[in-house]
């Protein structure tokens, strides 16, 4: 079974877009949203739910109001404010630190687990699909993002698939590295701006940490062709095979608003716009499905498109 990673170094820069036109284009593909915090691609392959699994997250402080003599210690101490005035525990201000299951004189503070959001196994127009639903204000994403992972593996046990698409996070925080970590390739998302290309850098710091594979592609390449050059440049220097240069347009808005992926957009659109920008997500998945079939020799694998000269 492979895995590829579709990461960012920041959000927008249309990792979601490209994982919902591979989907379109693979054969028996899983795929996992591992973005928990802002989970868009059920928006676009509208899935049935199977089954869902609760995540627990950190523990917060529950008083017990048979126990508690309302001595006001807890309040005192919580440097929080989350002990409200009836006893109770605010779980929005809770951070879990157990000073007042220590302080209180009656022991009728204790911590216990509590739910930070659901996994969800689920069923799309183009296979399985694994996500999640993270509560409001939890901070567990990366803990979320392993189970969703989990969820993935198991449905491609179930249904005999052989590759796993990950739709990642943006940045490079815990929950990227969840979403990357025993991965086979990762494919770095960048747009040519000044954050752009810095966020580019990091993420790729971080796939060389986990020593894995990693190629690029720039989004909205010629939005600043100038900037597109630093990032081909800066991939070129570090040998990073740069494998597509995506136009600004309007298509992926367009096939969003109707719910479809822009494979299945350009299908059915008259938009010669719409089918020569297909094309191009349709070349760079065939390079993508080379690379991870393990087929091509080091040769063919180090080819990418021609660098033009800055």
């Amino acid at each position: 079974m492979r895995q590829l990673a579709i990461i960012s170094g920041k959000g927008g820069c249309g990792k979601t877009t490209l994982t919902a036109a591979f989907s379109s284009l693979s054969e028996n593909a899983v795929l996992a949203d591992c973005d928990v915090d802002a989970s868009d691609l059920p928006l676009i392959l509208k899935p049935r739910i199977l089954n869902t699994e609760d995540c627990l997250g950190m523990e917060l402080a529950y008083i017990d109001p048979e126990r508690c003599t309302g001595c006001g210690t807890c309040r005192e101490i919580c440097r929080f404010g989350a002990v409200l005035e009836n006893f109770t525990i605010n779980p929005y201000g809770c951070e879990g630190c157990a000073v007042c299951t220590v302080a209180c004189p009656e022991k009728a503070v204790y911590l216990m687990p509590r739910v930070s959001g659901q996994a969800v196994s689920s069923i799309t127009r183009f296979g399985p699909m694994a996500h999640a639903k993270l509560g409001t204000g939890e901070e567990a994403s990366g803990k979320l993002v392993t189970l969703v992972r989990k969820k993935a593996v198991e449905l491609a046990d179930q249904y005999s698939s052989k590759l796993i698409l990950i739709d990642g996070p943006p940045g490079t925080g815990c929950p990227v590295m969840a979403a990357i970590t025993g991965t086979d390739l990762i494919l770095v998302l960048s747009e040519p701006t000044v954050s752009g290309l810095h966020d580019l850098k990091r993420a790729i710091e971080l796939t060389a940490h986990f020593r894995i594979p990693a190629v690029a592609c720039i989004n909205r390449y010629d939005i600043n062709e100038k900037k597109s050059l630093e990032i081909e440049a800066f991939c070129r220097e570090a040998g990073i095979p740069l494998l597509a240069r995506l136009p600004y347009t309007d298509i992926t808005t367009e096939a969003m608003m109707n719910e479809e992926t822009v494979i299945e957009y350009a299908a059915h659109s008259r938009e010669a716009e719409a089918v020569e920008f297909a094309n191009i997500i349709r070349k760079l998945w065939a390079d993508l499905k080379m690379r991870l079939s393990g087929l091509c020799d080091k040769e063919i694998c180090s080819k990418t498109l021609p660098m033009r000269e800055s």
